[in-house]
C-alpha cells in the first residue's frame, strides 16, 4: 500500500497555535499531503478544477479518520449560487453524509437571482447542518452587497466566511478583505481564499484581524499521454504538495511572530 495514494495519513493531533491554514483538497493523496505538510483543518471537495464540487460520502468517511479537522464543501452542481428545491434537498442529504461519517463541519451558502444570499435556502442547510460547525463559502463574493451578506452570516451563525473579497484572487480584493474584518469586529472570521500562497502569506496575516488562510498548495503537473487522448484527464494535473503546504505554514508562522 502506497502512503499518499490509498491510505489516509495519521498523525498526532495537535493544537494550532498562531495563524490557521486551511487547505482545500479533492483526493486522498491530496488530503495526505495536506496532512503532511502540516495544514490545521482540510476543506473536502471533489473536482476542484471547476471550484470545487460535494464530495463522495465514501471520500467524506476516509477523510474522517485524519487527524485535523475534515469540512466537507456542499455544492452540487458548478455554475452559479441559485439553487432549485431539489438541489437544495440533494445539500441536505449531503450534509446528512457529512455527519453521519463525523466531519466536522460543512461548508454552504446560496443566493437569489439578484445577488442577495439566499437567507431562507442557507437556514434550510444550517437546520440540517445542527451540530456541525459552518463556513460561509464564496458565493458571498458574488453578492451585490457583501456588507450585508456578512451581517447575515453572523446572525445566521457561521464562524467564518471564505472569500477572495469579490476579487478574482484575494490579493486583488484587499482593500474588501480588510473592510469586512473592520466590520466584523470579532464576531466573525474572515478566511481570504482564491490565490494564496507562501509569497502573500504575510500580507494578507498583515489585515486587521485576519487570522485563517485557505488555499490549494496545488502543483501543477503533466497527465499520462493516453488519458489525454480518451478524455479522461487535462493536458495538466494539478495535486496538493505537502512541501508548498510546509512553505506556506512557515510563512505564516513566521508572520505571526
Amino acid at each position: 500500500m502506497h502512503k499518499g495514494e490509498d491510505q489516509v495519513v495519521a498523525t498526532s493531533p495537535s493544537k494550532a497555535s498562531g495563524p490557521l491554514l486551511e487547505i482545500c483538497v479533492d483526493d486522498v493523496a491530496g488530503l495526505n499531503a495536506a496532512v503532511t505538510g502540516g495544514a490545521d483543518r482540510i476543506e473536502l471537495c471533489s473536482a476542484l478544477g471547476s471550484g470545487g464540487l460535494t464530495p463522495s460520502r465514501g471520500f467524506m468517511a476516509v477523510a474522517a479518520k485524519a487527524s485535523i479537522p475534515v469540512y466537507a464543501l456542499i455544492r452540487p452542481r458548478v455554475g452559479d449560487f441559485t439553487y432549485s428545491a431539489a438541489e437544495v434537498s440533494v445539500m441536505e442529504a449531503d450534509i446528512a453524509a457529512a455527519r453521519d461519517v463525523g466531519l466536522a463541519g460543512v461548508v454552504i451558502g446560496a443566493t437569489t437571482a439578484d445577488a442577495k444570499l439566499d437567507a431562507d435556502v442557507i437556514r434550510r442547510l444550517v437546520r440540517a447542518a445542527d451540530g456541525l460547525d459552518l463556513t460561509l463559502h464564496r458565493a458571498s463574493d458574488v453578492v451585490a452587497d457583501m456588507d450585508a451578506a456578512l451581517e447575515l452570516a453572523v446572525e445566521i451563525g457561521f464562524s467564518r466566511i471564505l472569500t477572495s473579497g469579490g476579487a478574482r484572487h484575494a490579493e486583488e480584493g484587499m482593500e474588501t478583505l480588510t473592510k469586512l474584518a473592520t466590520r466584523s469586529a470579532g464576531r466573525i472570521s474572515i478566511m481570504p481564499g482564491g490565490g494564496v500562497r507562501p509569497q502573500n502569506a504575510a500580507r494578507l496575516l498583515a489585515l486587521p484581524g485576519i487570522r485563517e488562510l485557505h488555499a490549494s498548495c496545488s502543483e501543477a503537473s503533466a497527465s499520462e499521454t493516453r488519458l489525454v487522448e480518451l478524455g479522461f484527464s487535462s493536458e495538466t494535473t494539478r495535486r496538493t504538495d505537502a512541501d508548498t503546504v510546509r512553505a506556506l505554514k512557515a510563512q505564516m508562522m513566521s508572520a505571526a511572530r
